[in-house]
């Protein structure tokens, strides 16, 4: 009891950042509630400096919520209906998530940028940008203005691609389903790939957005083992590095059981469907999910330095730029 009156307060305030972020997210969907709820965490972690009663709260929030969020992100995910539609963007799906990595890995190191926000912008730009990102925090043990960086990088070139690709997919000539693989697959966040597939659909009057939105889908299913092979590796990496008394690996600590509890909302949600019964109840857990990673991006705002933050993001917008035109 008393361990929850102690997280209360700060669990409380992320919710009270989250809902002003939520409303200017449905206004302005490119930006995206996420990065408002940021900036509205730093601003207000600029002037509010007691946290001795939220400190607890914005910890529990950042990670065990930002978690929670990850779990329910699978009762939006039918694995019926991405086998069945989003199998044949397989094979362009994996060479871009593989080309992402591959950039972010070989470009850290010569632009001197830290390993877990290369990792975070590798792995957001190529999977599914905030929840691909949310899902990978925990397993590598970011910091919460990593995962703030992280989330910057994305937001810009969400914005460019809705911007430049449809004109761009005009250039290449590109038919109906060519783009919706397109925007599926090089598009960051969700919310990002509606608004570039809408913006095609507006111009030639066609419905690739369906299309788009499962080979989306079919991406977000990479978080599953690209968040195992991470975490696998950290607690490798640790105990090699540890003292001696803990230097040795195990699969248990290093399994993330929030990912396989979001693979087991993924099957509820296959089976419910396939049995015809109804999913409104999944919807909304779907959308409690997003408000979560609301609520877990407004702590991390809280406990990110923004001027350390502009110093800093150079390096991750460089390795941004070069994930995205790589994947593009």
């Amino acid at each position: 009891m008393k361990s929850i009156q102690n997280k209360a307060a700060g669990v409380v305030l992320c919710a009270i950042l989250a809902l002003p972020a939520w409303i200017l997210g449905q206004y302005f969907p490119l930006v995206g509630a996420p990065v408002f709820a940021i900036l509205l965490g730093m601003i207000v972690g600029s002037f509010y400096h007691n946290r001795t009663k939220t400190a607890a709260g914005i910890a529990f929030t950042s990670k065990y919520i930002l978690q929670t969020a990850v779990v329910l992100l699978g009762f939006g995910l039918n694995l019926m209906q991405v086998v069945k539609v989003g199998v044949q963007s397989l094979p362009i799906i994996i060479s871009t998530i593989a080309t992402s990595l591959i950039v972010a890995f070989c470009l850290q190191k010569w632009l001197k940028l830290d390993v877990n926000t290369a990792t975070l912008v590798g792995v957001g730009s190529s999977i599914c940008g905030g929840s691909a990102i949310a899902a990978t925090a925990p397993v590598i043990k970011a910091k919460d203005e990593e995962v703030a960086k992280s989330i910057s990088v994305i937001f810009l070139f969400n914005i460019l691609a809705a911007l430049i690709f449809p004109t761009l997919g005009d250039m290449l000539g590109l038919t109906n389903h060519g783009f919706a693989l397109f925007a599926g697959t090089a598009v960051n966040d969700t919310s990002s790939v509606t608004a570039t597939a809408a913006a095609w659909d507006a111009i030639h009057h066609s419905n690739t957005l369906d299309g788009a939105t499962i080979v989306k889908l079919t991406r977000t299913l990479a978080i599953i083992p690209i968040t195992l092979v991470l975490s696998f590796y950290t607690a490798f990496k640790e105990s090699k590095n540890g003292r001696a008394s803990e230097k040795t690996f195990s699969l248990k600590k290093a399994f993330p059981m929030f990912v396989l509890y979001f693979l087991l909302a993924s099957i509820v949600t296959t089976v419910v469907s396939s049995l015809g019964m109804s999913v409104e109840l999944f919807d909304q857990l779907k959308l409690l999910s997003k408000f979560f990673i609301v609520m877990a991006m407004g702590a991390i705002g809280l406990n990110t330095n923004p001027i350390k933050l502009v110093k800093t993001g150079g390096q991750a917008i460089g390795v941004g730029a070069a994930c995205w035109l790589a994947i593009t």
